[in-house]
């Protein structure tokens, strides 16, 4: 097991990682109501760390108080209290040969939280909201942004990048996936806008590659700015560009000049073979670490090594994100290595809700079980 390629180390970013694991991020929907992490968040995201995780990416932290808020009991790093109660998480994660990396994010239309919310255009999105994140019904219409707006939600993911240094994080991973905000953006089906912000691919990206060059000004060159991209979306899972192939290449030139610090694709369905491949056998990986030369992290289904041998040796991806099976057991790194056995991920613990305390009541009752078993 040590010669598997996910167990080999490497170094990005000026950094040794000790494997090619990272925790991908997820919605935990446990911080306080005014958005602080909290004690029991600490403990989550350390286990991760002790538990062998090179990288942890966390979940979707909001990035002002304005309009960018998705769901209740989501962490932010808008205030200065939330920034302070971010910094327990990391002086404790950094106990561990681990990098933490806050995932910025805005929901735009997909606000399960806001009565009024922003988006590029005023699109309804489809779907129902998410009953285990605290929604219910339909997504509302949103109010299409004006420039000030748009400028408002720029800065606030300036601000909150420069809190997530002060708060001790590695980096930061910009959250343009998934259907939020800036996914929307990108979404020619979303964005009619006629501005400077809708049209073409660099059009469509602008407000991106804008906020990374503002985050640059702001941080020191070695805090990490990353970007998470993808196809499906959390209200529209089978979502795929028209343009397939095409599209993927003209979203890789585009990203290629506004410079991250690596790429993190998604998929929505939790299947890589099955949302990330194209004709020619190309994934959206692939045609990303290929134009770009950027690191690539990949998502989909990795905890199966023999998927994970494939993804890096056939040069898809440099790093591999894992979710679920890290959700239900955060020393799956150290466990794997060493032939332990894993507690399995199952649909019950992250419903009827997706707490973290939830979850650990699962846990431990599939842990009672398995040992009176």
């Amino acid at each position: 097991m040590k010669t598997h390629p996910v167990f080999q180390a490497a170094t990005f970013w000026q950094r040794e990682l000790a494997n090619r694991t990272v925790v991908a991020p997820m919605s935990r929907v446990s911080a306080t109501s005014d958005g602080l992490a909290t004690r029991e968040m600490n403990h989550y995201y350390t286990a991760f760390a002790r538990g062998g995780f090179s990288v942890i990416i966390t979940e979707g932290i909001y990035t002002d108080t304005c309009s960018s808020k998705s769901y209740h009991h989501q962490p932010g790093l808008a205030t200065v209290g939330q920034t302070e109660s971010w910094e327990k998480v990391t002086r404790s994660v950094h106990q561990q040969p681990a990098l933490i990396l806050a995932q910025l994010m805005h929901g735009g239309a997909l606000s399960q939280y806001l009565d009024v919310t922003l988006a590029p255009s005023a699109i309804q999105p489809v779907g129902n909201k998410m009953v285990a994140y605290g929604g219910e019904g339909a997504f509302r219409m949103p109010v299409a942004m004006s420039l000030e707006d748009i400028q408002t939600a720029k800065q606030g993911f300036i601000n909150a990048a420069f809190n997530a240094y002060k708060a001790g994080f590695d980096g930061i991973e910009i959250h343009g996936a998934n259907g939020y905000l800036l996914d929307q953006f990108l979404t020619p089906e979303l964005n009619s806008r006629q501005d400077q912000y809708g049209g073409d691919m660099p059009n469509r990206y602008r407000i991106i590659a804008e906020i990374i060059a503002g985050i640059r000004l702001v941080v020191p060159k070695r805090f990490i700015v990353g970007l998470r991209v993808s196809e499906g979306k959390v209200n529209d899972l089978g979502y795929r560009w028209a343009g397939g192939l095409h599209t993927a290449g003209e979203l890789a030139h585009v990203i290629k000049g506004s410079r991250p610090d690596f790429v993190h694709v998604a998929v929505q369905t939790g299947e890589w073979e099955r949302d990330s491949f194209y004709a020619d056998g190309s994934s959206l990986a692939s045609v990303i670490k290929e134009i770009t030369g950027i690191p690539v992290i990949a998502n989909g289904g990795f905890h199966r090594l023999d998927k994970a041998a494939v993804a890096l040796t056939r040069q898809h991806a440099d790093l591999l994100s894992i979710g679920k099976a890290a959700l239900a057991d955060p020393h799956w790194p150290a466990k794997t290595l060493n032939g332990a056995p894993l507690i399995p991920f199952h649909r019950d613990m992250l419903w009827p809700e997706a707490t973290i305390s939830h979850t650990q009541r699962i846990i431990d009752r599939e842990q009672t079980i398995s040992h009176h078993l």
